[in-house]
């Protein structure tokens, strides 16, 4: 609903267009996307428990950093799908001025987030794997405490400038967001007379938190890929290609998804392929991350066996 009021739209609601399917469809991507969260919740709330009740895993960095990245991956796909899948079963796609900019702020909070905690693992290998010897030291228990709490801080604080701008814009006419979530199509609704500080913050920070840390994380495993192939110890070497092999999988899946979002093709298939890349990097890059960095992890098999072998005493012991 909106009321005029001289040459402005004061927006108290707006309307989230979905998916775009019909009630056949609607029903079958219900039951498919209900299944991605209720498995990504699952796999990540498994390593989330192995990292805190498996001794030796709490100890490591690359744990503690991998088990606030799944708290990361919870809370991100929370964000979206929940409403999504609501919006499957109840299709009018209503949303409230407040609860859509919250979603908004949020969405992108956890995003730029993830772009800091992707920065902050990238680092973690590199000191592991070019510094071993000061690695114990650069990497204590409080260095990666006062690392994570960075990550959170940073891709919290990052979006609140721009958020707020936006929020305070005047939108003139329509009200209907051709997706399923609050996104950066808030900004094309807004009045084209009050939006451009709003649009120069938001480019402003697109560009220094992920392009900022893309850069990083991409000089950081191009230094540890040179490193370990002058290493002689080819045990070693294959080891270590092994895990950041798989690192640099969920970092090509991550920004390759954003990077969809910002050369998607102009005219009437641009929402088509935005509805897409979102669906990838909202349900789909989530579902997969816990599998990829823990499907070939003999460290976190040995702990979930552990762990599996204890519950199974503990079973046994009540009867």
């Amino acid at each position: 609903m909106a009321h005029a009021n001289e040459s402005r739209t004061t927006v108290q609601e707006f309307i989230l267009l979905g998916l775009e399917s019909g009630p056949q469809w609607r029903f079958y991507l219900l039951i498919l996307f209900s299944f991605i969260y209720i498995i990504t919740l699952i796999e990540n709330i498994t390593i989330i428990t192995l990292v805190h009740v498996d001794d030796h895993l709490a100890q490591m960095p690359m744990y503690i950093l991998l088990g606030n990245f799944s708290w990361l991956e919870i809370c991100y796909v929370s964000t979206s799908i929940p409403r999504m899948i609501f919006d499957l079963a109840s299709p009018q796609g209503i949303i409230s001025f407040q609860a859509c900019f919250l979603q908004f702020y949020v969405f992108f909070s956890f995003g730029s987030t993830e772009c800091f905690f992707l920065s902050a693992m990238a680092m973690d290998r590199y000191l592991a794997i070019c510094h071993p010897l000061r690695y114990p030291t650069m990497m204590s228990s409080r260095n990666c405490s006062k690392l994570v709490a960075g990550c959170w801080i940073a891709g919290f604080l990052g979006y609140a400038v721009p958020v707020t701008l936006i929020s305070r814009l005047s939108f003139c006419g329509s009200n209907i967001i051709d997706n399923f979530v609050c996104d950066q199509g808030l900004l094309s609704l807004a009045c084209p007379s009050f939006k451009n500080a709003s649009f120069i913050s938001q480019i402003f920070m697109n560009i220094l938190i992920i392009l900022g840390n893309f850069i990083f994380v991409t000089i950081s495993y191009g230094v540890i890929v040179a490193t370990l192939i002058k290493s002689f110890n080819q045990h070693s070497r294959k080891k270590a290609f092994s895990t950041i092999s798989f690192h640099l999988v969920v970092v090509v899946l991550f920004y390759g998804s954003v990077a969809g979002m910002y050369v998607a093709p102009s005219g009437d298939s641009q929402s088509h392929v935005t509805k897409i890349v979102t669906v990838f990097y909202t349900a789909i890059t989530p579902f997969l991350n816990p599998m990829i960095y823990c499907l070939r992890n003999d460290q976190v098999k040995e702990a979930l066996g552990r762990l599996l072998r204890r519950m199974e005493q503990r079973w046994r012991d009540k009867k």
